[in-house]
């Protein structure tokens, strides 16, 4: 049984469509992403999730759990880490985690012997008697997971969860996680924009204006790019995009004031263009895809942050 299950899930803000009939499942000890800028649907389907808003139409199953029917039993098995901060500033590591056990039901040697699981599990435990508020960036993002690791959870869903982190905590936090997933069995997803992060999951859902617009391992999404991947700045790239076409018989999509070209022998190609159209180009850059050129590919466009999802105000 999956962990998970999103089966044509559809959601609306208004007459905005946020999520159009998206479905895929997760697996057991997997480390999923939902990969997407803002407003791509994936903070809405989050929500979801997490049981913090109700579900419109499609189900989703979690822990063989309907979230529509049964909310209560999907949060027993869920540990949830939002994008905002949640950690009380001005009680130490120790305390929020105390207090956060107190939610869960739990008291007494079986809490004070939790909390010293979790503590070592994220390698806080020396951090104990520290002030939060004290605690860098990274520290404060492995103490929130450590809270939602509390009661146990099956599955752990992190929203963005290393957003203003500079790339070492970010590496420090996506170790604990991989520790987490491959140790104790967790089932963890993330809603992320970075390519970083998209790497390091074994399959990710690619979100675009609410539809599901890919699935699969990160290595099977870049086998949709052809060959290399070819980035062109140029001062007027619709001219330039013309000479290609009659000169090459290249297609070229383009992106602000570049073009982007897929070709088995890019390195060939770069020759060729910067012999026969010297002076039409700034610069030309040259690599394997990635999972940049996979989405600009699928959507024409970059994966750039735009405007945020709306806030919901029903909740429960």
């Amino acid at each position: 049984m999956p962990a998970v299950v999103v089966d044509h899930v559809a959601h609306h803000y208004g007459e905005r469509q946020a999520l159009a009939g998206v479905s895929f499942d997760v697996q057991a000890g997997e480390v999923f992403g939902l990969l997407g800028p803002n407003g791509s649907g994936k903070t809405t389907l989050f929500r979801l999730l997490s049981t913090l808003m109700p579900i419109q139409s499609g189900r989703v199953e979690i822990g063989g759990r309907d979230a529509s029917q049964q909310p209560d039993g999907v949060r027993q098995l869920i540990g949830v880490t939002f994008q905002s901060p949640s950690l009380d500033g001005k009680l130490t590591v120790q305390e929020n985690l105390k207090h956060q056990g107190h939610l869960y039901g739990l008291s007494g040697r079986a809490l004070k012997a939790r909390c010293q699981e979790v503590m070592a599990l994220l390698n806080v435990t020396d951090r104990a008697s520290q002030y939060a508020e004290t605690l860098s960036g990274g520290l404060k993002r492995r103490v929130e997971i450590a809270k939602c690791l509390l009661h146990s959870p099956q599955i752990l869903l992190l929203d963005e969860p290393s957003t203003g982190l500079d790339p070492g905590a970010r590496h420090d936090l996506w170790n604990a996680l991989e520790s987490l997933q491959r140790n104790q069995g967790v089932t963890v997803l993330v809603t992320t924009h970075l390519m970083e992060e998209a790497e390091r999951c074994h399959r990710l859902a690619l979100l675009d204006s609410g539809n599901l617009i890919a699935l699969g391992k990160p290595d099977e999404l870049r086998e949709l790019v052809g060959g290399d991947s070819l980035t062109i700045q140029a001062d007027q790239p619709d001219v330039l995009a013309q000479e290609l076409s009659g000169r090459f018989g290249l297609s070229a999509q383009r992106i602000g004031n570049a073009l982007r070209l897929e070709h088995e022998r890019g390195y060939e190609l770069i020759t060729e263009i910067a012999t026969q159209l010297p002076g039409t180009f700034r610069s030309m850059t040259l690599g394997k895809p990635t999972l940049e050129d996979v989405f600009i590919k699928l959507t024409g466009h970059q994966l750039e942050v735009v405007a945020p999802e709306p806030a919901n105000k029903k909740k429960h």
